[in-house]
């Protein structure tokens, strides 16, 4: 995400913050089986308190972006040449496509207004990256994958990040804690492989 939409993001979410009055009481612990469900986001909507507009705003930002991300690697992930890479587009899509179940799910119940929070592909991973895979031949669609995704997960860590700073439901700011980590240790995996290859003979190099 450019800069200029995590700034929006950021404003819109100060703005709503300022309506939302008096922050919700904490979410209660969480029961053994919830516990036992390991990092997996799926399940009923966040408990405890009504999700504030911030939470909100952020639910709906995030489902577009990995709404996106889905798009990205399914594009390309039949095209992969390099293992790594494949499995971790493959890993990167497991884990995108349960936590956009659970936070398509958790909106509908964040009371009054959550409905109307809309979203679009604006700062997720636009347009032209998608032209870039669509255009890249079978020896550079591994480069440009990797290009494309490091750029796109770190607006995710950077989005996660400034979740964590300015939300109010505890549930929420989890989701978001573990949203960073991942993307960000996804981009050191995707910095990573290009290092790796750029530093192997040429004859080796798979893209």
């Amino acid at each position: 995400m450019p800069r200029v939409h995590l700034l929006s993001w950021l404003v819109a979410a100060s703005l709503l913050a300022a309506c939302a009055g008096p922050s919700p009481r904490p979410a209660a612990p969480a029961s053994p089986a919830a516990s036992a469900a390991g990092s997996s986001a799926a399940g009923s909507a966040p408990a405890g308190a009504e999700m504030s507009g911030i939470d909100v705003v952020f639910l709906s930002t995030m489902v577009g972006h990995s709404e996106r991300t889905l798009q990205i690697v399914r594009l390309a992930r039949d095209r992969l040449r390099d293992d790594a890479l494949r499995t971790l587009a493959a890993a990167i899509e497991a884990t995108e496509a349960d936590e956009l179940s659970a936070m398509r799910g958790w909106l509908p119940t964040a009371g009054p207004g959550a409905g109307t929070v809309g979203h679009d592909h604006a700062g997720h991973g636009d347009d032209t990256a998608l032209d870039r895979l669509r255009a890249a031949g079978d020896a550079d669609v591994d480069r440009v994958l990797r290009e494309v995704l490091a750029e796109h997960q770190r607006a995710a860590a950077d989005l996660a990040r400034a979740q964590v700073d300015v939300g109010r439901n505890e549930r929420v700011r989890d989701l978001a804690r573990r949203i960073e980590r991942s993307r960000t240790a996804e981009v050191e995996l995707l910095q990573g492989y290009a290092a790796q290859i750029s530093s192997a003979p040429a004859g080796r190099r798979s893209s």
